[in-house]
Order: C-alpha cells, then sequence, then structure tokens
C-alpha cells in the first residue's frame, strides 16, 4: 500500500463528501420544488406503492446489496410520510441498519467467496476503479465510503476481500450510521418549508 499523507486523505474524504452534499442539495431542492410548486398530486399515483412498507424496505434492501443502486436519501423522503419524527426516526434507524447489514454481507462475501467467478465478475466489473483508490487509501476507504456517496457495500466487498479485520471493518462501518442520523435529520427540517 502507498504511503499517503493526511492532507491527502483529507482531501480525498472532502472532494467525496462534497460530491455528496451536492447531489444531496439537488435532491433536496428537487423535493421541495416538487412538495411546493407542482400541482399535479403524485402521492395518489403513487400510493399503491408507497403505501406497501414491505415493498419499499424489500426495494431498499436489494438496492444496499446491489452498491446501493437507488440513493438512500429518496427512501428517507418516503419515510417522511409518517408524519410522526417518531416513526421517521425509526424508519430511518432501519434503513441504517439494512445498509450497515449490507456491507457487512458484501465484506463476508468478499472475504470467504474472493476466489469465485462472481466475485471475479464483479470485481472485474464494477468495482476495478476502486480498487486503486484501496491500494492508496487502504481501510481509510471504509470510512470515507459510508460517510459518501461511493458504493458502500461495493467498497465493502473489496476491502473484505483484503482479509481486512473484521472488528475493525465493523467499527469504522458504525459511521454509516452518523450520515442517515445527519441527512435524516437535514431531510426532516427541510420538509418543513
Amino acid at each position: 500500500m502507498q504511503q499517503i499523507n493526511r492532507r491527502e486523505k483529507i482531501s480525498f474524504f472532502l472532494k467525496n463528501m462534497l460530491k455528496g452534499l451536492l447531489w444531496f442539495a439537488l435532491l433536496i431542492a428537487a423535493y421541495l420544488i416538487i412538495k411546493n410548486r407542482v400541482a399535479i398530486d403524485y402521492s395518489k399515483w403513487l400510493e399503491p406503492i408507497f403505501s406497501n412498507t414491505f415493498l419499499i424496505f424489500s426495494v431498499y434492501s436489494l438496492s444496499e446489496l446491489i452498491f446501493g443502486i437507488i440513493p438512500p436519501e429518496l427512501f428517507m423522503i418516503w419515510a417522511l410520510r409518517t408524519g410522526s419524527v417518531l416513526d421517521y426516526s425509526f424508519y430511518i434507524l432501519l434503513f441504517a441498519i439494512i445498509s450497515y447489514i449490507a456491507g457487512l454481507i458484501g465484506f463476508l462475501f468478499g472475504a470467504y467467496l474472493n476466489t469465485t467467478v462472481t466475485y471475479r465478475f464483479i470485481r472485474r466489473r464494477f468495482l476495478g476503479k476502486y480498487h486503486p483508490l484501496l491500494q492508496k487509501y487502504g481501510a481509510f476507504l471504509i470510512l470515507v465510503a459510508a460517510l459518501t456517496p461511493l458504493p458502500y457495500s461495493g467498497i465493502s466487498m473489496l476491502v473484505g476481500s483484503f482479509h481486512y479485520p473484521l472488528k475493525k471493518y465493523l467499527f469504522w462501518a458504525l459511521s454509516r450510521f452518523i450520515r442517515f442520523g445527519v441527512y435524516a435529520f437535514i431531510i426532516w427540517k427541510a420538509n418543513m418549508f
């Protein structure tokens, strides 16, 4: 692994965090525009889907397992429909737990199945561009992936394939809960506008 200084790590983290915050700001702006300015009532049209909590959590779980195809923030916006801060917090906690577990499954897949054809295909096809980042930043990449838009479960799989210690992975991956808490709080406050 390359030796990098603290300044490079901070720069890498901030660059990815800014990308994430930009995406997040655009998402919040679009949500507020649709909520406050669009005359079409999408809630009636989407109600059959939105009212099916099992379907929402199934789609979310699948998305998190497949490298976060759908941004979790969209599901956080869906959770606003509860109207209650307690129910909203409960859903956010469930989303964070599912995401954490999806990362752990990715990590274990990488750790124990890294010699399979399936893993080699996934690594070549989807994770190839992250391999140099892991070589450069090492375990710091777990923290960055947990807090920014980098594909968290994909990075977890890659980290697992390098036989990173599970206990250390589980500790650094807990930062995923910070992201969910902060983003959920901002979404809740933005919904009041």
